[in-house]
């Protein structure tokens, strides 16, 4: 059966550590893979403006010896004259794998469900794996063991973001604190999936309102913006909603002294973390951006090798 990545939970706490072990393999070695050698082609479909996901998928899949073929929707039938599960029939007989960065979480089931090539989620509106791995392999190298690690969210819970931290890091055994106001927690489903993995892992969630709380030794802050695309028109309510939840210099200090902060980025200094905190000693962000190329590579590259 086709393994495809849809949302975080689609690989087991053992598959997950095999592909960051992959990612730093590939890291440490760039050009040792050639699993697109041909060259094969991958489908890269976008339906949201992009920066990082778009450079990162289209070199990976060079470096990995293929061709990436962008797509965007304006300049395609998909999501016009034809479905998900139509365009991926047309696509498999052509192309390795299929990307596909867009809105609904149920367009990439469709698509998954109608093709025998892997398809890989580069952003839903409700999930955003690919970046996940990225922050995981990011973490682990700066902080050495993923289990057991406290990792806070601050902003909006109902995010693709919040929804991918919560699954991913307690996969990887961690334990998941989400700061945010009522209105803006979790799916109910999302955290009801993610107790039945922790319940596996060791790993926890906990989800609080009081963001002075939720920093106090955490071994890594997080934040994602306030204001998602598509969401534009929600920015006046979102600052003053998410206003309380801001990542600055008095939130870092309440973590541990060697505390990491991290942004999948782009990032609104000012808005949801303070310029002090995304451009100081404790910020990764730019190796987490860079690792987005690495741990696609390896999902990518684990995808192919799956039976």
């Amino acid at each position: 059966m086709t393994r495809h990545f849809l949302r975080d939970d689609d690989v087991t706490p053992a598959e997950q550590a095999e592909i960051l072990d992959l990612a730093v393999t590939l890291k440490r070695d760039r050009w040792a893979d050639k699993s697109l050698a041909g060259p094969q082609t991958v489908a890269v479909i976008f339906d949201k403006s992009s920066t990082r996901t778009r450079v990162s998928f289209a070199v990976g899949i060079a470096d990995l010896g293929g061709s990436p073929l962008i797509i965007t929707t304006a300049s395609s039938q998909l999501g016009g004259k034809e479905t998900p599960a139509d365009t991926a029939r047309v696509l498999e007989r052509q192309v390795a794998a299929i990307v596909w960065r867009t809105y609904a979480q149920a367009g990439l089931e469709e698509m998954a469900a109608g093709t025998r090539v892997p398809v890989v989620n580069a952003l839903s509106d409700d999930f955003h794996p690919c970046q996940l791995l990225a922050d995981l392999l990011t973490i682990r190298e700066h902080k050495g063991e993923l289990k057991g690690l406290t990792l806070s969210f601050f902003g909006d819970g109902r995010s693709n973001m919040a929804h991918s931290y919560v699954l991913a890091a307690v996969t990887a055994g961690m334990h998941v604190r989400v700061a945010s106001p009522e209105s803006y927690m979790p799916r109910e489903d999302v955290i009801a999936s993610a107790h039945a993995i922790a319940a596996t892992t060791g790993g926890s969630v906990t989800l609080m309102t009081d963001a002075g709380a939720a920093a106090e030794g955490a071994d890594v802050i997080v934040t994602d913006t306030w204001v998602s695309m598509g969401k534009e028109e929600e920015k006046l309510a979102r600052i003053r909603d998410l206003g309380d939840y801001k990542v600055t210099s008095e939130i870092m200090a309440k973590a541990t002294p060697e505390a990491i902060f991290i942004h999948c980025l782009p990032a609104d200094r000012g808005y949801e973390v303070d310029a002090e905190v995304i451009d100081g000693p404790q910020s990764v962000v730019w190796d987490e951006a860079e690792n987005r190329l690495h741990a696609q590579k390896a999902l990518l590259v684990w995808l192919l090798r799956q039976p």
